[in-house]
């Protein structure tokens, strides 16, 4: 018995009793986990929270301003002449008195393009360069209005207008006749300039009778005439990305120019897309209630879905429906 008991003790404790140690070891480990738990679920948060988050800016970032259907009204379902109604063979030519008096006639609208010459004068051309239609080099923008004036037209008999001549030309021809007017800017211009130049083309317009919006591929123009004129329709020009990068704009610009990220400044009534397909930015203006202009459609489109799926169709070198909606 004696060497049973000496061989094979038996105890109910272990020599040294550890239970205060183990319930804290268990209390550490516990609150480890309830530290990892509650990380777990920060990141989850995160993770569902976040793209919510950014989702949100993005939309207020490109939102377009709220639809004004009583003002857009007159603009919708119409054809408009880009730089008037003229031919292939500048006959007679874009941006001329004659081309806009005859687009006026037919019964279409008219989209042209403003800018300041070198003193000022607000006149109506479409290029930033003379070369092109007067074989004159030089920017507008750098030329007085006396050197602009006096330069034909493509060799025709025709010479750049002033806006204020073009308004009283289409007035006479159709008074009813819709203008978008798109104000030519560049980058390099700044804060007084812009706003002298959208001061004069507001002033300006204010003779004309019939309806007119305006348009510019700045966004800052398109703000200042939001700033100014709240209760004339304003439109963002945008064009794709890789057109951005064609013309040589870096990535980043390019991205946000051609993904309206300007209408956090603008809050625009219509976007003017080019004829490229339509990128989620200008897909989400138009599911908001943005309306839709397209510039600008040539022969070879296929216009009868541009006219579906556009509210106006800006147009150029074939004959178009003046109201096709």
């Amino acid at each position: 018995m004696k060497t049973f008991e000496k061989n094979y003790k038996i105890s109910f404790l272990p020599k040294r009793y550890n239970g205060p140690k183990i319930a804290i070891r268990a209390a550490v480990r516990y609150n480890k986990c309830r530290e990892v738990s509650a990380m777990l679920l920060i990141v989850l948060l995160l993770l569902l929270v976040l793209p919510l988050l950014l989702a949100a800016l993005v939309l207020f970032l490109v939102c377009p301003g709220l639809p004004r259907a009583s003002l857009r009204k007159p603009f919708v379902g119409r054809s408009y002449a880009h730089r008037g109604l003229f031919g292939v063979q500048q006959s007679p030519p874009e941006n001329s008195l004659p081309a806009f008096a005859a687009a006026a006639r037919n019964g279409y609208g008219i989209e042209l393009d403003v800018q300041f010459t070198e003193d000022r004068k607000l006149v109506v051309f479409h290029d930033d360069t003379l070369d092109r239609m007067t074989s004159v080099p030089g920017g507008v923008q750098n030329t007085p209005w006396p050197v602009v004036s006096a330069l034909p037209l493509a060799g025709s008999g025709e010479h750049t207008p002033l806006f204020t001549e073009v308004l009283q030309t289409v007035a006479k021809a159709n008074p009813d006749t819709p203008l978008i007017v798109e104000i030519k800017s560049r980058y390099e211009y700044r804060g007084r300039y812009l706003v002298e130049l959208c001061r004069a083309v507001l002033a300006a317009l204010k003779t004309y009778p019939g309806p007119y919006c305006i348009e510019s591929f700045d966004p800052r123009v398109v703000r200042l005439i939001r700033i100014m004129a709240p209760g004339v329709v304003r439109g963002q020009l945008v064009d794709s990305y890789r057109n951005h990068r064609i013309y040589g704009t870096k990535a980043l610009p390019a991205y946000l120019l051609s993904h309206c990220f300007g209408n956090l400044l603008a809050r625009p009534d219509f976007i003017a897309w080019c004829p490229d397909k339509r990128n989620w930015a200008v897909r989400l203006c138009a599911a908001l209630g943005a309306m839709m202009v397209m510039w600008t459609a040539m022969p070879d489109h296929d216009i009868a879905r541009l006219e579906r799926d556009n509210d106006a169709v800006i147009f150029q070198w074939y004959e178009a429906e003046p109201k096709y909606k």
